[in-house]
């Protein structure tokens, strides 16, 4: 007698096919990442292209609409860089070899203190240069040629993804209301009500977040161009804006701004010394981030979408190492879609028979 073989119970197999599905997806998700950006960037602006064709705005070019203005928002945070080049790149050439012989003046007697023997004089320190070159440049060739590699692929990655996403998002929003109706008919019809509620909830709270680090990025452009502009810093405008609004791009954005307020002071005020620029973009900077990680972002957005600070740095860093610079981007609100579904899947936990049986 053949024993028959063990049967899946029907209600595993939703689970299983689920699972499967999300193991295809994690094996492939090199190639399925600008499909995952471009269908995030879909959905955030869904609502605002049923706004246009609810005005008889023809849809397809509601949809070239919502993407241009956010290519233009985009191309804002480049076109700030543009004055900062250019007024930072002719001080770079002319400032830059003094700055760093006057630091190297400063540094000489901390280092004599410790027992260190440096050189004195900028015609000893060139020598040094010099012959540390000569020891080591081929260690340090290889390794920059290899570095530059790296990253052309990088950027040539990047230039792809910035051709590819927009074009994969303007066909998702173009056939959106067919593919939500294709996926709604692949519901059982019992889950469509809590699917259809569950949806709706999400997008109430991504409006909401929106709405919410769009005040961040202008009370923290309005904070870093007045902190800067008191600390007198020519450049004062255009760094605090652009710092203001690259902080949709967690930690990368403050970084850059950083970086720029702190090469612009160290040029503007260098020559008189380097502690009043250092001190100043750590003070402005300091009480930035501080404003920014302890108040805006925990109140404007993290209790908007309803997630802990712990859990807005937990999901950043979860995203960023899944995904890289592209995941931290859509951390957020892939977070907040996450934190409405767990809800609902608590709130079934406690009301069903295991929980509520004694």
């Amino acid at each position: 007698m053949t024993a028959t073989p063990p049967r899946v119970p029907r209600s595993f197999l939703p689970w299983l096919l689920a699972t499967l599905a999300a193991a295809a997806v994690w094996w492939h998700a090199a190639v399925l990442l600008p499909f995952v950006i471009s269908l995030v960037l879909a959905y955030v602006l869904e609502p605002a292209v049923a706004r246009l064709v609810r005005a008889r705005v023809p849809h397809a070019l509601a949809v070239g609409l919502c993407l241009t203005l956010l290519l233009l928002l985009v191309s804002v945070l480049l076109v700030l860089l543009v004055p900062i080049v250019s007024q930072l790149v002719p001080m770079v050439r002319a400032q830059l070899p003094d700055l760093l012989v006057s630091l190297w003046k400063g540094v000489v007697p901390t280092l004599q203190q410790y027992g260190l023997e440096p050189p004195t004089s900028v015609d000893e320190l060139k020598a040094e240069v010099a012959n540390l070159l000569q020891t080591h440049a081929a260690d340090w060739g290889s390794a920059l040629w290899q570095s530059v590699l790296a990253g052309g692929s990088g950027l040539m990655t990047l230039a792809g993804l910035a051709l590819l996403v927009p074009m994969l998002a303007f066909y998702w929003l173009l056939d959106w209301a067919r593919l939500m109706g294709q996926a709604d008919a692949l519901l059982p019809p019992r889950w469509r009500l809590h699917v259809h509620a569950l949806r709706d909830e999400m997008d109430a709270l991504m409006g909401q977040y929106l709405r919410g680090q769009l005040l961040v990025m202008l009370i923290l452009a309005v904070y870093y161009s007045v902190g800067l502009s008191l600390a007198g810093f020519r450049l004062a405008l255009p760094i605090g804006v652009f710092t203001g609004l690259a902080v949709c791009i967690p930690y990368l954005g403050f970084g850059i701004g950083l970086l720029l307020a702190l090469l612009a002071g160290l040029l503007q005020f260098g020559a008189a010394g380097v502690s009043y620029p250092l001190v100043s973009v750590a003070l402005v900077y300091g009480i930035g981030q501080v404003i920014e990680s302890f108040v805006l972002t925990p109140r404007l957005v993290g209790e908007r979408i309803g997630l802990h600070p712990l859990g807005v740095i937990l999901a950043l860093m979860l995203f960023g190492q899944w995904l890289g610079f592209w995941g931290i981007l859509i951390a957020l609100p892939c977070a907040a879609c996450v934190t409405v579904l767990g809800r609902h899947l608590l709130k079934h936990y406690r009301d069903s028979a295991f929980f509520t049986s004694v």
